[in-house]
């Protein structure tokens, strides 16, 4: 039985999603050239810049000011095109197949993403507030790319569905990864350790753990270019560096187990291609460090990042079928073997 269609509602609702999703991906990367160029505080003041809604010629900074209020206006666009998903969801939430509760999640994740925001130029670039900030807009990348998709309309094998686990291990060590690369560039880190594969020319530096992750440092200090003595920023750069090899080969082994076991030539795509880009963004961080923290090298590693979470939340909705669908239609697509266990038609 052939799965059956999605209103067409509900298509144009994941259309918008998925222009969302690109937008939100613009987003991260933009944020990453404004923390690479120093220009988080390019607008000490929120929503307008220095009073004018856009950076007036004469601004001091004006380049990084121009960079800052990019940054807003793409965030904004952002910022409607998810109110607009809410209100499509909520027109819709008769139907089964219209998501309601990821879409009211998601406005909140934007609205919180706001608040943080405002508080990364009031609070002076907190590393705290600007990593939860990193955090919440590719938290909204990821929501935004789930709505995106159709869930699968049958059941999926045992072997797909006993990869759940590991692909849940797998967005957990990568999430945990993201916030150590975002906790490392906001401490400015990146240069603590410029050597590979030692660290200062030796495999275990002097280091200052309990200085490193002090998360909360109090109101009133300005974080612009760091506040950390050189031993606290090797020790989040070698956290970084050791998590990445973590990280790095929970995710490979995810894609090559997805792209071997896996019988649905979907899934063995996506496990392709998370072997691809983990390869591409392993290398980008290797040329950072190599490198000396190029602009260019560095937003791409920070757009890597991101395009890993738009894939993995790819395979978790492959690996995930359609919770909504009508009990009808799972019976529909049942059939039961001579010996008793269940299978799906296609």
């Amino acid at each position: 039985m052939h799965p059956t269609r999605e209103p067409r509602r509900v298509l144009w609702f994941r259309r918008l999603a998925l222009a969302g999703a690109l937008l939100a991906f613009c987003v991260v990367v933009l944020g990453a050239w404004v923390r690479l160029t120093d220009a988080g505080l390019g607008c000490p003041d929120w929503p307008g810049c220095y009073g004018h809604v856009f950076p007036d010629s004469g601004t001091h900074h004006f380049a990084r000011a121009v960079h800052e209020m990019i940054h807003r206006y793409v965030a904004s666009t952002l910022g409607l095109i998810i109110a607009s998903l809410l209100i499509l969801a909520l027109i819709n939430r008769r139907d089964p197949a219209q998501p309601v509760a990821p879409a009211a999640a998601l406005f909140v994740v934007v609205c919180l993403q706001g608040l943080l925001g405002m508080k990364t130029v009031t609070l002076l670039l907190q590393p705290l507030i600007v990593t939860a900030h990193l955090l919440g807009g590719l938290t909204t990348l990821a929501i935004l790319r789930w709505l995106s998709l159709a869930p699968e309309r049958r059941p999926l094998p045992r072997t797909p569905t006993e990869l759940r686990g590991f692909a849940g291990l797998g967005v957990a060590v990568g999430a945990l990864q993201i916030f150590l690369g975002g906790w490392t560039s906001t401490n400015y880190a990146a240069l603590a350790c410029p050597d590979l594969p030692t660290c200062q020319r030796s495999w275990w530096p002097g280091m200052d753990f309990k200085d490193a992750f002090v998360l909360w440092r109090g109101l009133g200090i300005d974080y612009e270019g760091g506040v950390l003595a050189n031993p606290a920023r090797v020790a989040i750069h070698l956290t970084h560096r050791l998590g990445a090899v973590v990280a790095g080969l929970t995710l490979l082994s995810l894609g090559v187990t997805v792209a071997l076991r896996a019988r649905n030539r979907r899934l063995k795509v996506i496990g392709r291609v998370l072997v691809a880009a983990l390869l591409v963004q392993i290398s980008l961080g290797l040329s950072t460090v190599h490198w000396g923290v190029p602009l260019t090298v560095a937003t791409l590693h920070n757009a890597g990042a991101a395009f890993l979470v738009i894939v993995m939340v790819t395979l978790l909705r492959a690996l995930w079928p359609g919770a909504s669908l009508r009990q009808g239609e799972r019976a529909a697509i049942r059939v039961v073997r001579a010996d008793g266990s269940e299978s799906s038609r296609g």
